[in-house]
């Protein structure tokens, strides 16, 4: 009978490959100075008797601790969660984050912190001192708050910042704003739209300032004027319908409308109900979410699809690999892709005359 995995520990694997326990104790935690022939035969060993390395043994027996942190903001967080709207940024995040960091021996902790909080490097100073983790997420508008990322400079700690682009410590990572709005833009240009009105996020997220860029660059390459065609809101729902009705009320209203979130974009759709405009004979409507709830508007929403989890993977490997490669150089950037559905078509014929 086959001895039960359970008890399975690294004195067996040290004997079934003929080494040291220090020497499995380096290939287990991926250590330099292990040669290539030597790594591979206790790797047989482990594979051989499925041995699973302990986090805690693992812990003990080095300066790492085999966790990463992500964090995220409170209260738009809870929000989320409290609405049940659909909106699944976290889901996202946790499916690309896990299932990346077990695949390495490692394991993703999720935390909340308040980022307007007086008290934010007290709270994130408890949460790294609790948990010790190897590296950290941070999401907007964390990443560009210099209380918390100065923080974690100041520690030493590895960290990623998705949604910046800032010099400075850690990995700044993007989902290509700009390249998506300008994706988005393009869509709507080959359908024969001249007038494009964008509803832009909060100047809180740099990415806001991103997507309208990439919305200005595709106007200007195509020879079309933005002037007019700019609105900003929050992200929320109120905040777009409030843009929707400033873009549908100027003399010369845009035929189509991108919207930097599903929240907003829905709200558009809305504001076109309550108009009596059809979407998208009348007007075409583009989100930049892509969420589960732009799949069962009528019509469904055509969306610009944000990377969140292969970033958030990449964030971790990047991470978990720092202490060997160092950060990178430049920005990453792990772009999406424009999900075509009901919500766009040609313009109409009165505006492309």
């Amino acid at each position: 009978m086959g001895r039960r995995r359970q008890s399975v520990t690294i004195k067996h694997v040290a004997a079934d490959a003929g080494v040291s326990l220090q020497t499995v104790s380096r290939v287990i935690n991926d250590e330099p100075n292990v040669r290539p022939a030597m790594k591979e035969k206790v790797q047989a060993s482990i594979d051989k008797l499925g041995y699973v390395p302990s986090i805690a043994a693992q812990r003990m027996s080095g300066s790492r601790s085999y966790l990463i942190l992500a964090i995220n903001d409170r209260d738009r967080t809870i929000a989320d969660w409290r609405a049940r709207d659909g909106r699944d940024w976290i889901d996202q995040m946790l499916l690309g984050g896990m299932l990346t960091a077990a695949e390495r021996g490692y394991r993703m902790i999720f935390e909340l912190v308040d980022t307007h909080s007086d008290h934010v490097e007290r709270e994130l100073g408890a949460a790294l001192a609790a948990l010790q983790p190897d590296g950290v997420i941070v999401t907007p508008p964390h990443s560009e708050n210099p209380q918390i990322t100065g923080l974690l400079a100041e520690r030493g700690i590895p960290f990623a910042r998705i949604g910046s682009k800032e010099e400075g410590p850690g990995i700044a990572m993007t989902m290509g704003d700009e390249l998506l709005a300008g994706k988005a833009t393009d869509h709507l240009i080959e359908l024969g739209h001249m007038r494009i009105g964008f509803v832009a996020g909060p100047d809180e997220y740099s990415l806001s300032a991103w997507r309208v860029d990439g919305w200005r660059e595709a106007m200007g390459n195509a020879g079309l004027d933005c002037d007019g065609l700019l609105e900003q809101g929050d992200f929320g729902f109120e905040s777009g319908l409030a843009a929707a009705r400033a873009l549908l009320d100027r003399d010369d209203p845009p035929t189509a409308i991108i919207a930097s979130s599903d929240q907003m974009a829905l709200a558009a759709l809305d504001v076109a109900r309550e108009r009596g405009l059809d979407v998208p004979r009348d007007l075409s409507i583009v989100s930049f979410d892509n969420t589960p709830v732009v799949r069962f508007t009528s019509p469904a929403l055509t969306a610009l699809d944000q990377a969140i989890s292969a970033t958030t993977a990449r964030a971790v490997e990047l991470l978990i690999d720092a202490r060997k490669n160092g950060a990178p150089d430049q920005p990453v950037v792990v772009e999406g892709e424009l999900i075509v559905r009901g919500s766009t078509a040609r313009a109409p014929n009165h505006a492309r005359s």
